[in-house]
């Protein structure tokens, strides 16, 4: 099966869902001790099974687990590789007018990505495809892994890492050998569509946080070549007929974000040299800025427009999504894009404000625009 059809997808998802009640409760019972580990398990297996159908009755080509098992987008895999540890941070992220739960990730020994827990989780929704469809498996981007444990979050956090890796290349060079044994794992289980969900872009987007830190524009090349070049050593070698996207945003937490700004400063390293096959991409709303930036996404590439919302319930415009869609044709040929939700419904278990019902009412939104631009 070559990567065409395993990745992006004319109307597609960028993979979680908001968690129903009988699952929040059951992680809650966990947390206090009221359950085990199995009965968790048993939970999440039946809410699991109960969203791929609703996904496959919603005509979607591609199935998750809706990040069912994990409590947040990101930690729970940094978590899941030898050599971090889950420990409580001093404060959560800051949100617009929101802070996250706390917690981090921390470097305890040589990072390695063997037996790690989302290959049994992904082999769970394999087995769960039917003909015409394809399991997802999202993680964290590589450099978002590196970004997190290089952060002073929590006591201790830099030293640690510094007793285990004197310098960043080195942490950079074990990263990405974790994610390529992740990745290997993955795909002997049957994988062939992942994800890589990366917000570290977004700071680098936003105008206000570059002016506060003093970043010049020579930094933020710097930087941006580092988060490309880790996550092309993590994608080096990956088969052929196995599609490695990436999702990037600015943040979602409870419908709030973290930053605004355009894609213009860091389109020429990260649309021009990532190695993915599609970029999924946040244009909901004017924070994002404008189409532009596109310029820079390298011949062939996929782009998955992130035009509906998946913070607010109300419904955009059917009429006004067309043409956005051929506003962004002006920079990536129209037989390259496609339509998504602009993030996850549930980037943390929280989730973002909008039932379950109005959750589908988007996803049949998109599915409908596809079907009017695309046939």
């Amino acid at each position: 099966m070559s990567t065409t059809h395993n990745a992006p997808f004319r109307y597609d998802i960028v993979g979680s869902f908001l968690r129903p009640d009988v699952l929040k409760q059951a992680r809650a019972d966990h947390a206090a001790g009221i359950i085990d580990d199995a009965a968790l398990k048993t939970v999440e297996d039946v809410a699991i099974r109960d969203l791929v159908a609703k996904q496959k009755a919603a005509g979607l080509h591609v199935i998750t687990d809706g990040e069912f098992r994990r409590s947040y987008w990101h930690l729970d895999f940094m978590w899941g590789l030898n050599g971090i540890e889950r420990r409580t941070s001093r404060t959560g992220y800051m949100f617009h007018d929101e802070e996250t739960t706390a917690d981090t990730a921390v470097v305890t020994g040589k990072i390695s990505g063997e037996n790690h827990p989302f290959v049994e989780h992904f082999k769970f929704v394999k087995a769960l495809e039917e003909d015409g469809q394809v399991a997802r498996q999202t993680i964290p981007a590589p450099v978002q892994t590196y970004s997190e444990v290089i952060l002073d979050r929590c006591d201790g956090q830099i030293e640690s890492l510094r007793s285990v890796y004197s310098t960043d290349e080195a942490l950079i060079e074990d990263i990405a050998a974790a994610y390529r044994t992740v990745i290997a794992d993955l795909y002997a289980a049957g994988c062939r569509n992942i994800q890589f969900d990366d917000c570290t872009w977004g700071i680098y987007c936003d105008t206000d946080f570059v002016a506060k830190t003093g970043m010049s524009p020579v930094d933020i090349q710097k930087v941006s070549e580092l988060g490309v070049r880790l996550n092309n050593l993590a994608i080096e070698g990956k088969p052929e007929d196995l599609a490695i996207t990436t999702h990037v945003c600015r943040g979602n937490y409870h419908s709030t974000y973290a930053f605004e700004g355009g894609y213009d400063p860091i389109a020429p390293y990260l649309f021009a040299h990532e190695n993915v096959d599609a970029f999924y991409l946040e244009f909901d709303t004017p924070r994002a800025g404008t189409f532009e930036p596109l310029k820079y996404v390298a011949p062939g590439k996929k782009v998955v427009l992130g035009l509906v919302t998946s913070k607010q319930p109300g419904l955009e415009d059917e009429g006004l999504l067309i043409d956005r869609i051929n506003e962004a044709a002006r920079y990536v040929p129209l037989e390259n894009l496609y339509l998504s939700p602009q993030c996850g419904f549930a980037s943390c278990e929280c989730g973002n404000k909008l039932t379950e019902d109005e959750q589908w009412t988007k996803i049949a939104l998109v599915k409908r625009v596809a079907e009017r631009v695309w046939g």
